[in-house]
């Protein structure tokens, strides 16, 4: 019985060994298939999650762009009216470029030497014909023009005493003449002698001869009186040269010299330079073959020049054509035409 028993158990023993040989092998087959179905899976999922997420990158950055670039995203409508169709003359225009011309540029000079003393504006200003810009010590040249007034006055009392002795010598020269008279009919009586008539008319001559001398010495001293009057004005002129005012209306530019500086006369750097700012120039070039329509219509009613100022294209300057240049430039084939505005 004990027999029996072992044997049982080895032949349990060998069919337990004989299943588990045979039981391996079909687990095996029945674990690798769900293994290799779920990492395809994976695969396919993550392929799928990859494609979605470049889709969404791609989306976003076209909406990026879109955003980014002018006039982007879906188009706004645009209104559009309707009307009628009308028959009428429409302006024949010819464009050009062309550069704003002062009419007149002024580079202010002292023409006298000395200390400045006053600035009458701001450098920028906008000033009139007249007004004052400049003010130099005048304190030398008063003193110059007090000097000539003086030597002047000298001179025409220097002339009034000529011309008194001219007076004197005139009333001589009569009397002897009075004489002369008188003796030549009381030598026509015999009353007097031959000798005392011609001592008479040698005297005579004397006088006169004195009148005539007196006469060119005052005229000498009326030239010299006259050149003292010109020393006086030259005084004068020099002196107005202290004050100096603008010559014309327009805009000042920078201020080369300030207050208590040595100015000289005439010098090569200009204190201020004035622009006149109405009326102005403005050139432009048109080609050759628009030379003859424009001398055609430059006669006609409603002929004229516009000038646009870029920025300010809402108030354009109109004006009248001045200038054709009479020579056409053979570099370009363009004709010179100028016109001029009293605003721009």
């Amino acid at each position: 019985m004990n027999e029996n028993l072992s044997a049982d158990p080895a032949a349990s023993t060998g069919a337990s060994q004989v299943s588990v040989a045979d039981r391996p092998g079909i687990a095996t087959a029945e674990v690798g298939r769900p293994s290799r179905t779920r990492a395809r899976i994976v695969q396919i999922v993550s392929v799928l999650v990859l494609v979605l997420l470049l889709v969404l990158l791609w989306r976003f950055w076209v909406s990026q762009s879109a955003t980014k670039a002018p006039g982007g995203g879906r188009g706004e409508a645009v209104p559009v009216e309707m009307a009628n169709v009308t028959q009428q003359d429409v302006p024949i225009q010819i464009k050009a470029i062309g550069n704003v011309e002062a009419l007149t540029t002024i580079a202010v000079r002292s023409q006298v030497e000395g200390t400045l003393l006053r600035v009458g504006f701001v450098p920028g200003q906008e000033v009139k014909k007249g007004d004052l810009l400049f003010s130099i010590d005048s304190r030398q040249l008063h003193a110059a023009l007090t000097q000539a007034e003086a030597n002047l006055l000298k001179a025409m009392a220097t002339v009034r005493q000529g011309q008194d002795i001219v007076a004197r010598d005139q009333a001589t020269a009569n009397n002897s003449r009075t004489i002369v008279n008188r003796d030549a009919k009381l030598i026509e009586a015999g009353v007097i002698s031959r000798e005392e008539y011609d001592n008479a008319l040698s005297k005579l001559q004397a006088d006169d001869a004195t009148v005539r001398a007196d006469q060119s010495s005052v005229a000498n001293l009326i030239a010299a009186q006259k050149a003292e009057q010109a020393a006086v004005e030259s005084a004068r002129v020099e002196l107005s040269y202290t004050t100096i005012h603008a010559p014309i209306t327009g805009k000042t530019g920078n201020l080369a010299v300030t207050s208590g500086n040595l100015v000289r006369a005439n010098d090569t750097t200009a204190m201020v330079t004035i622009t006149q700012s109405a009326p102005i120039y403005v050139t432009f070039s048109v080609p050759e073959k628009d030379l003859i329509r424009i001398r055609q219509y430059s006669g006609a009613n409603g002929f004229a020049v516009q000038v646009v100022v870029p920025g300010d294209e809402a108030n354009p300057g109109m004006g009248k054509l001045s200038l054709v240049d009479n020579t056409v430039d053979m570099a370009t084939g363009t004709v010179r035409l100028s016109t001029s505005y009293r605003r721009i």
